[in-house]
């Protein structure tokens, strides 16, 4: 856990490595279940973590399948081979479509895997309560608890489904995992689950990677400001093209938002001058931009970690986050960046920052030296000390 965490939380809050004596030998065959393949258009930073785990755990000499939502794709990784061509050596399987899979899921596992040695549900709101069906050793990944977001993605006349919703996460996180490991993606994760009842004893933290970014790009010579992530309500972009109303005046610019989604149309409506989409990028592109950005913007109301922060901290660029779960984990405020605890105090730091290259350039190398804290080798050799465990400590 890193360093900047106070101590009495790095107590509060076991990390893998605390448990690596007398565990027992590593699961061989290791199934993830979870909504979406990384191939999915819908894909980000939770599928991006599955892959990582998943081709890091191959690597290893685990057999690994992901069974998951369609569309899925067999062949397409984020892993890139020798040449820069897509591999991915663990298996993946479609439990049908991206809703009625969750229905489907016991079935799929059942026809199209039959059996595993630990079975990893990845929880992101919609649980699939394999440690109801499954009769083997589950282990629950939980990127963040969807308390908060539910009203959000189910609002007005779909009130009653935000309640139900709510209900049911909580629920399966606390009673249908009694007896089994929680893997949280950042401390504000496992506070989360400690809120909802989840006893401390049970849930381990291992925070997400990230790649060596290798050679730096150029930077802008011009204020370039970049966003990174899906467009979905709980990201807040059109928070952020509010703010960059009272920002462009002062600092000028551009604004580039990087990603899509269903919020896309009506952002686009929203957007005044000097904003420009680009829609999904290559990660080629992506890292031409982080590297070309003045600072990253992340106008999130919750996150797990904020895995696009890690990145363009990896390339020197600083973050300006709100202060709030996931990101209060990945951001160092006045470290690595700053965490606004409301509007004002996000536009003022949006300003200050651009018009003062020299902290800029501190915070960026600030950034860079705790992104090095972070590969994903680490995060995959924890999470494997974690599957250990939940092996070793199931019982019928």
């Amino acid at each position: 856990m890193p360093q900047h965490v106070p101590s009495r939380l790095r107590a509060a809050l076991p990390s893998a490595s605390q448990h690596l004596s007398a565990l027992p030998p590593h699961p061989r065959r290791i199934v993830f279940l979870a909504h979406r393949d990384l191939d999915n258009p819908s894909a980000g930073g939770s599928e991006l973590l599955v892959d990582r785990l998943a081709d890091g755990l191959t690597r290893l000499g685990h057999q690994v399948t992901l069974l998951c939502g369609g569309p899925a794709s067999p062949k397409l990784s984020a892993s890139l081979g020798q040449g820069g061509a897509p591999i991915r050596d663990y298996r993946v399987v479609s439990a049908g479509g991206p809703y009625g899979h969750y229905l489907r899921a016991r079935s799929a596992f059942t026809r199209q895997i039959g059996d595993c040695d630990l079975l990893v549900e990845v929880c992101n709101g919609m649980p699939y309560l394999a440690p109801l069906w499954h009769r083997g050793p589950t282990l629950t990944l939980v990127n963040h608890v969807h308390t908060d977001l539910w009203p959000l993605r189910f609002g007005g006349p779909l009130a009653p489904a935000a309640r139900i919703g709510r209900r049911l996460e909580h629920w399966a996180l606390t009673g249908a995992q009694q007896r089994s490991l929680l893997v949280a993606v950042s401390s504000s994760t496992a506070h989360a689950l400690r809120a909802i009842g989840v006893e401390r004893d049970r849930i381990r933290v291992v925070h997400n990677g990230v790649e060596e970014p290798g050679p730096r790009a150029e930077r802008s010579p011009e204020p370039l400001f970049v966003a990174v992530g899906r467009l979905v309500e709980y990201k807040r972009i059109d928070l952020l093209l509010r703010l960059w109303e009272r920002v462009r005046p002062v600092t000028g610019g551009r604004l580039v938002i990087v990603g899509d989604g269903p919020e896309r149309s009506r952002l686009e409506q929203l957007a005044g001058p000097g904003v420009e989409f680009t829609g999904y990028v290559c990660e080629a592109e992506k890292h031409r931009l982080l590297c070309a950005a003045w600072l990253l913007l992340h106008p999130s109301a919750v996150e797990g970690w904020g895995l696009v922060v890690t990145e363009a901290a990896a390339r020197e660029t600083p973050a300006v986050a709100f202060d709030v779960p996931g990101l209060k984990d990945s951001v160092v405020d006045g470290e690595t960046g700053v965490l606004a605890r409301g509007e004002s105090s996000f536009a003022a730091a949006w300003c200050a920052l651009a018009l003062s290259g020299r902290r800029r350039e501190l915070m960026g190398k600030a950034a860079r030296e705790r992104a090095a804290q972070f590969r994903w080798d680490r995060t995959v050799r924890a999470f494997r000390v974690v599957a250990a465990e939940a092996v070793g400590g199931w019982g019928p």
